[in-house]
This record gives C-alpha cells, structure tokens and sequence, in this order.
C-alpha cells in the first residue's frame, strides 16, 4: 500500500491542508495513521463526503482545539496556545525561562540551557502546564467542580520541590495561610467551605457573562486556596469558561501584568480596570483567531 502526505493529499482532492488534516484527525479518512506528527494517507482513500460542512469540520475555537490536539498538529493554533498560554502564566509567577525554551520543551520535551542556570522546577512546571491546558480542553463543556480543581494542582505542582515538602499539599486545599501583595486571603479552615459557595454560586448564574468570569477568577483568587499556583489555576479556569461559553479567550502577558493586578486589586470598588485589560488581551487574541481563520 503506497501513502501520500498531507500535502500530496491537498492537492489531489483539491482542498485545504488543515481540511485534509482536520478530516484526519475526525477519523473521516480511512487508513490514515500517525507517524509521529505525520499523517499517512492510503493514496485510494476517497475524499470525505462534505453534505454539511458544518458539522463535518470544527468551526469553534474549542472543537479546533479539541481536533489539532488529537491529530497531534504542529504549528496550528492548538501549538500557539500550548506555548503562549503557558510561557506567560508561569512567566508572571517568577519562571525564567524564555519563551523559546518553553517552546523547545513543548516541540521536542527537551531544553537548551545557554548563558545560565535554569530551576528544574521552572521546566517541571512548564512541561506539568502543557498536560493542564489539555485537561481544560478535554473536560470545557463540564462544570468547574471542586475535585476538577484539586486534579489540575496535582498535575500542575506533581514532581515539584514543592510537592516533596511535609506541609505542602498537593492536589489539596492549603495547609498554612498565605496572601497575595499585601492581601489576607481565607485561612485554610476556611478554604472548603468557601469554595463550595463560589462554585454554587457561580454554577447556579444561568448566563455566564465575561462580567462574570471574571468575578468568579477574583473570587477564587482572594481565597487562594492552595498553598501554591493559585493564579495558574484561575487563569486556566478562566481559558476554560471562555471555551465552555465561545468566549474569546485572552492571555495576560508581561506587558499586561500590571494592569492585571490592579485590575483584581480594584475589582470590588471599579470593575473598569480588569475588564479594559481583559479586553486587550482578548484583541491581541483575536490576531491569533484571525491568523489561523478561527471563527469568533
């Protein structure tokens, strides 16, 4: 049996690569297999029927996500989120690494150090933080339950100095109080109790507004209720709900991370500060939907 590549497949069906590959992944193409990243495709196999496009291919972000995930695409927009998402979460929480060693450790699970030392847990975490974004992708449309939380923490600090210390818990509620800036956050005696009403709270609001996301993600973080990661977790939730509700999602990067913060410092007294800067996130998001034809 002699394959084609995606390539040589585009061009005898007359379409689009990423068509090709989306109807891969949706196991539309019988025979096809992966190769490491690459499809091989029988050369007899026919063209998939196109009755309705729209349920034949993936038009929202998540379904795009969720399809270039399970095709293990490279360089799709499952790729840029994979890198950009986790490069500026951990990179607000004090990661030095790069944005090019994060995105060597996603592409190849390696990394090249130059010019320095770089903390193991830095690379620990970013490698944990490609397995959270692909948990969020496979659980978007269920509800945020507690037990979901506590798994995305484990997966986040597993393997981590951290994780090996007494009075840490991992994929657990915080043991010893901790704050945020100059912030009280809820004792640990507290925690459970205090995210069984937000998540009640929330989950019962039958419309999910970006309002309320980011009230819910301001809520969470002033309990802060792990010892550690509090504000990787709450902005994956958030990415999340923007999935769940085809919101368009947004990233806070350094040059936003500032304004982030007074953002959830002011949230109670003006709601301006977060929103505008949430908003601006999601425009420079949208060059990324854009880029990859992604609806909106």
């Amino acid at each position: 049996m002699k394959y084609l590549s995606v390539t040589e497949t585009a061009k005898k069906w007359n379409i689009s690569e990423r068509s090709v590959r989306n109807y891969c992944a949706l196991g539309k193409v019988d025979g096809a297999f992966l190769t490491g990243k690459t499809w091989n495709i029988p050369e007899d196999a026919q063209k998939p029927d196109r009755v309705n496009k729209k349920i034949e291919l993936p038009t929202t972000l998540l379904e795009v996500l969720t399809a270039e995930k399970k095709a293990k695409l490279s360089g799709g927009i499952y790729h840029k989120v994979q890198i950009e998402l986790t490069y500026n979460s951990n990179h607000i929480e004090g990661s030095r690494l790069t944005h090019d060693q994060t995105r060597y450790i996603f592409e190849t699970n390696t990394i090249g150090i130059d010019g320095g030392a770089v903390k193991v847990d830095d690379i620990v975490e970013t490698a944990n933080h490609f397995k959270c974004i692909d948990l969020i992708i496979e659980n978007a449309k269920k509800p945020i339950t507690e037990t979901f939380i506590k798994e995305l923490h484990r997966t986040l600090k597993s393997g981590t100095t951290d994780a090996r210390q007494d009075w840490f818990a991992v994929g657990d509620y915080k043991r010893l109080p901790n704050t945020v800036g100059d912030m009280f956050t809820a004792q640990p005696e507290e925690v459970a109790e205090k995210m069984k009403e937000l998540l009640f709270e929330y989950n019962a609001k039958k419309e999910k507004t970006f309002d309320a996301l980011l009230d819910f993600h301001y809520k969470f973080e002033c309990i802060h209720p792990f010892q550690d990661g509090n504000g990787r977790i709450g902005r994956l939730l958030l990415f999340k709900e923007c999935l769940k509700y085809n919101i368009v999602p947004f990233i806070i990067d350094e040059e936003l991370k500032l304004f982030y913060y007074r953002g959830l410092n002011e949230w109670q007294n003006e709601r301006g500060y977060l929103r505008d800067t949430c908003l601006m996130a999601q425009d420079k998001f949208k060059l990324y939907l854009d880029y990859f034809k992604v609806q909106y």
